[in-house]
C-alpha cells in the first residue's frame, strides 16, 4: 500500500476540517437513493445533523442507533434524493462493506477530533 496524496500542513488541516463525535439517534431506510444508504440522525450534543451514510452492508439499523461515530461537520449540505445530508460520517472499506469509524471508549458528544 502506498500513500498517494501530497503532504499538507497539519495546522491547516485541523483548522479547515472539523470532525466531531456524534451518536446515531436514528437510522432509517432510504429506498429513494441510487446507492444503498441509510438516513441517519446524528446527535452532537448541542445540535443534531442528518447524514446519508452507506453503512447498509455491514450494519442493521438497530445496531447503528446508540453508536458513536466520527463525522465531518463543516462540509456543507449535500442533497441526496431530496434528503439534506449535513455531515459526513467517516468510514473505511472492510471485507463486507463500509465500517464506520468510532471511538475506543464513549466520549462526550460534540468532542472535536484532532
Amino acid at each position: 500500500m502506498g500513500f498517494s496524496e501530497d503532504r499538507i500542513d497539519p495546522a491547516a488541516f485541523l483548522e479547515d476540517v472539523e470532525m466531531r463525535i456524534g451518536e446515531v439517534a436514528d437510522a432509517e431506510p432510504f429506498p429513494e437513493a441510487r446507492k444503498d444508504v441509510y438516513k441517519l440522525t446524528v446527535d452532537f450534543g448541542d445540535r443534531t445533523l442528518q447524514s446519508a451514510a452507506g453503512l447498509t452492508d455491514v450494519y442493521d439499523r438497530e445496531e447503528l442507533v446508540g453508536s458513536q461515530v466520527v463525522a465531518v461537520v463543516n462540509l456543507g449540505t449535500v442533497t441526496v434524493a431530496g434528503f439534506e445530508s449535513e455531515c459526513l460520517v467517516t468510514g473505511v472499506d472492510g471485507d463486507d462493506g463500509v465500517v464506520h469509524l468510532t471511538t475506543e471508549r464513549d466520549v462526550p458528544l460534540g468532542t472535536r477530533v484532532y
